[in-house]
């Protein structure tokens, strides 16, 4: 079946629904959820029932690029700084050292078995280089499953931000592969600098992006994660254009983001969250329906081989020697070992070879598909049963609830207090968002003459308004009272 205009919406509608339902039912047998994704994109495409024909890598490229800024941005807006912060180095090294010491071990493995160049194999170990967070999340949410020692934290940090590594690596790789007389030296430059250029625009593309957002006075709700929208596409596209890395950029933007005050954020969160679930979907499908299940049955055995090498020794050795220099149970360290899933991004990464014209980009791409698959269903399957028996699973009653329930149970025990504001305050004439308020307060209510407002961070407090304040402690209600007054100083 060809895709047409006509029946591209029923296709992919279809499709999306079977997809959604598949990944309900797939809880109970602890599948990674978007590993179904990627079969029934499969068994959609030329070779499976639904025949349809779809061999376009550049398209697959571009929805690739797009999915990819969508769930890094999603995932930067939930990351915790506070969270993450004490294990800040731990994520950083295995997202830069580790990537590059899975890259190198895989690289030199493959070239070893096979008839690849010393360059074509350190390609393909670059583009499996990265973990893949979404396959790891979906399984401990549908197990119910909470980590000790900050175990969590660091698998989204290092998920995060391991991606850009990996792309850098394989872009360099690539030009090594075409241009093998420019030596290895000759990337270091152009590594750097995406790197440095990348974390830098994100950073202050953050900046410019919060005030913008709490700046702009929209008059509609709904428009506000239109605007981050495209906000991050400008951040992904013009750090792209200047030489940086885009997908480190969006993320540090997103993380910035995420841990500020911003008009209608909850909203925002929101739509990001389903998006991003709908990208994941997307992405899967489009890469089920690029690949050709015939093309990969010849390299089975090759890709066991290397399937267990990434698995067994190049992700534990990498894990081991980054972080050789950090204080660290031995059990965690197995943990974060075993928790090396390959997802969609290496699958995204390997159509770049063949759009580059690369040799073996053919075989490279379906090597990658196998290794990606195989990673998911055998690390993916007994991620639970290795947390139990490692005992790294918090007992039920001691499960950290999620931020939302917490200030929600503690709610009953909160100071309320009645703050009205004079015209000599630094607050009157100030937007809710711009003061600065500690995280345990919040204003429930505004007395204004005879009306009562229920506030928005987009509210303009006035003088002579009565601020209804709910707040934790005495304490937060007296740092709540000073940014009213004198703007925290």
């Amino acid at each position: 079946m060809n895709i047409t205009i006509e029946n591209i919406l029923l296709i992919g509608s279809v499709l999306l629904f079977i997809s959604i339902v598949a990944g309900k039912t797939s809880y109970k047998f602890g599948v990674p959820t978007l590993i179904l994704f990627l079969f029934i994109g499969m068994l959609a495409g030329s070779e499976g029932i639904g025949g349809i024909y779809f061999d376009d890598p550049k398209l697959a490229q571009f929805i690739g690029i797009v999915a990819l800024n969508f769930i890094l941005f999603s995932g930067g807006l939930d990351t915790n700084w506070n969270t993450v912060k004490p294990i800040l180095k731990e994520g950083i090294v295995l997202s830069t050292v580790g990537v590059v010491i899975t890259a190198i071990l895989l690289g030199l493995f493959v070239s070893w078995i096979t008839d690849f160049t010393i360059y074509e194999g350190l390609l393909l170990g670059s583009i499996v280089s990265s973990t893949d967070a979404a396959a790891v999340f979906s399984i401990l949410r549908s197990k119910s499953l909470a980590l000790k020692y900050n175990i969590r934290p660091a698998l989204e940090l290092e998920s995060g931000s391991n991606d850009p590594m990996a792309y850098v690596l394989t872009i360099a790789f690539i030009s090594l592969v075409l241009n093998p007389e420019d030596g290895w030296y000759s990337v270091i430059p152009t590594f750097v600098m995406q790197m440095l250029i990348g974390g830098i625009a994100g950073y202050l593309f953050g900046r410019v992006s919060k005030y913008i957002i709490n700046n702009i006075n929209l008059d509609f709700e709904g428009l506000y994660p239109v605007l981050v929208i495209a906000l991050m596409f400008v951040t992904f596209s013009a750090t792209d254009f200047i030489g940086g890395n885009g997908f480190l950029a969006v993320y540090i933007c997103a993380v910035y983001l995420g841990n500020q005050d911003l008009i209608h954020k909850a909203t925002i969160l929101k739509m990001f969250d389903g998006l991003a679930w709908l990208m994941q979907i997307v992405l899967f499908l489009t890469l089920g329906l690029l690949v050709f299940p015939s093309q990969i049955t010849p390299l089975i055995g090759v890709g066991i081989l290397v399937s267990g090498f990434l698995i067994f020794v190049a992700r534990p050795v990498s894990v081991f020697v980054s972080l050789a220099w950090i204080r660290m149970k031995f059990k965690r360290r197995i943990f974060l070992s075993w928790v090396g899933l390959r997802g969609a991004v290496p699958i995204v990464f390997a159509t770049y070879p063949l759009i580059a014209g690369v040799d073996k980009a053919n075989v490279i791409f379906n090597l990658v598909f196998f290794v990606a698959v195989s990673s998911i269903l055998v690390q993916g399957t007994t991620l639970t049963l290795l947390a139990k028996w490692l005992k790294l699973g918090l007992p039920e009653g001691e499960k950290i609830p999620a931020i939302p329930d917490l200030l929600l149970s503690q709610s009953a025990k909160a100071v309320l207090e009645e703050i009205r504001v004079n015209a000599t305050d630094f607050a009157a004439g100030k937007k809710i968002v711009s003061l600065d308020f500690p995280k345990s307060a919040i204003i429930a209510m505004i007395k204004r003459g005879k009306e009562f407002i229920t506030p928005g961070g987009s509210t303009v407090i006035e003088s002579n308004d009565i601020l209804f304040v709910l707040s934790d402690t005495k304490e937060g209600m007296e740092a709540v009272k000073n940014c009213v007054e004198k703007g925290g100083e």
